[in-house]
């Protein structure tokens, strides 16, 4: 029975003109979606301005998106939404004997089209004045056996001091603080890149707008993110933060991991096979 003074029979309505043809998992996604929808709209007292000022953030982050920045999941990334589903995905293999590294959000600015480069590259390809040039290195491993893994893909990413991430900024030459190493036959890699510091969410988009009209500052603590890859081992996505960082406590998109937390730049990642996780040890 309804406890509120709305027509009780319309959600149910909604859900149930999905057809036959629904998958038995789109049709528990999508009941949960409209309901929870419904139920909020319904307890707020949603007006249509509301609403259609939601419908147009929505829009602007659709407009913005592009194959170098995804506005729609910075947007998820502010309301926590994108670590929380992480968290659920891998929270069985984190609470294990033999706990995998945690992963961490992809983000916004991933690119696909992320050149290779030789082992000992510098990614900085354009260097600013105030930045650290530091050396990072490390080997991949394989979880259970702890054998290297040769051949392994390391891909690597991260914002200039400036805050902004190549393909925001117009004084970046392509690809900058961006690249792909394979591992060699003893698992290992090695380049340079710059040591992290902290930046702001752009505040361009909505999700900055979002932030802005929440009263939370815009702030990610320094980071590199990594993206771990092999065939017949399943991918980690992570990032590592300088724990030195004063925004550790209170990242603007929730994503820091006690563990993900280094003093050095130096690290061991170890694999295991697809049905299971990846694995980073710092």
């Amino acid at each position: 029975m309804a406890t509120h003074r709305f027509n009780p029979e319309f959600t149910d309505n909604v859900i149930n003109a999905m057809g036959p043809k629904t998958t038995p998992r789109m049709r528990k996604l999508m009941s949960g979606l409209i309901r929870h929808m419904h139920d909020f709209a319904r307890e707020e007292e949603l007006t249509v301005d509301e609403w259609m000022a939601g419908v147009q953030m929505l829009n602007w982050a659709g407009q913005m998106s592009d194959n170098k920045r995804n506005e729609g999941q910075l947007v998820c990334d502010v309301f926590g939404l994108e670590t929380l589903v992480d968290e659920i995905t891998f929270t069985l293999a984190d609470e294990a004997k033999d706990a995998p590294t945690a992963t961490a959000i992809l983000g916004p600015f991933f690119r696909a089209d992320t050149p290779w480069r030789e082992l000992g590259e510098d990614i900085v390809k354009t260097r600013p004045a105030d930045a650290e040039l530091v050396f990072m290195h490390g080997q991949v491993l394989d979880f259970k056996t702890k054998e290297p893994l040769a051949g392994a893909s390391v891909e690597v990413w991260q914002a200039s001091t400036n805050g902004l991430y190549e393909q925001q900024d117009p004084e970046q030459v392509e690809s900058n603080l961006r690249g792909k190493f394979k591992t060699n036959e003893e698992g290992k890699y090695w380049f340079y890149c710059l040591r992290p510091t902290p930046y702001p969410v752009p505040n361009d988009g909505p999700a900055g707008k979002i932030l802005e009209l929440m009263d939370r500052h815009p702030f990610r603590p320094a980071h590199i993110h990594i993206l771990a890859t092999k065939e017949d081992y399943r991918p980690l996505t992570t990032q590592i933060f300088d724990r030195k960082d004063k925004y550790l406590d209170n990242d603007s998109v929730f994503a820091v991991k006690d563990s993900l937390l280094i003093r050095k730049f130096s690290y061991h990642y170890s694999c295991t096979p697809h049905q299971n996780t990846v694995s980073y040890l710092p």
